[in-house]
């Protein structure tokens, strides 16, 4: 499914322990159901010098209703999708971030 509009809401910028924290508060991209979805991001350093991006979600929903398995799954994949995306330019634009 392709979205048109997505929101979020940047909750914490640690640049001490690499943490960055938002949220997806709005937009068609929010199913229905759902109140919002928190990342809590983490970066480690590697032993070969890269990094490790170490991402934790929380799902907020309405009421008593149950989000299932394969949709927490997809949506995982979408994100994964959109990591690649940004190591790809990032390894190929050093410039960019150093």
């Amino acid at each position: 499914r392709d979205f048109n509009s997505v929101r979020y809401r940047i909750d914490e910028l640690n640049e001490e322990t690499y943490t960055y924290n938002y949220s997806l508060v709005g937009g068609d991209s929010l199913a229905e159901k759902l109140q919002k979805i928190t990342y809590e991001v983490k970066f480690e350093q590697s032993p070969d010098g890269g990094s490790i991006s170490k991402v934790t979600s929380n799902y907020y929903t309405d009421g008593d209703f149950v989000l299932k398995g394969d949709d927490i799954k997809a949506g995982k994949e979408k994100v994964m999708a959109m990591y690649k995306v940004v190591e790809a330019y990032l390894l190929q634009n050093p410039d960019a971030y150093a």
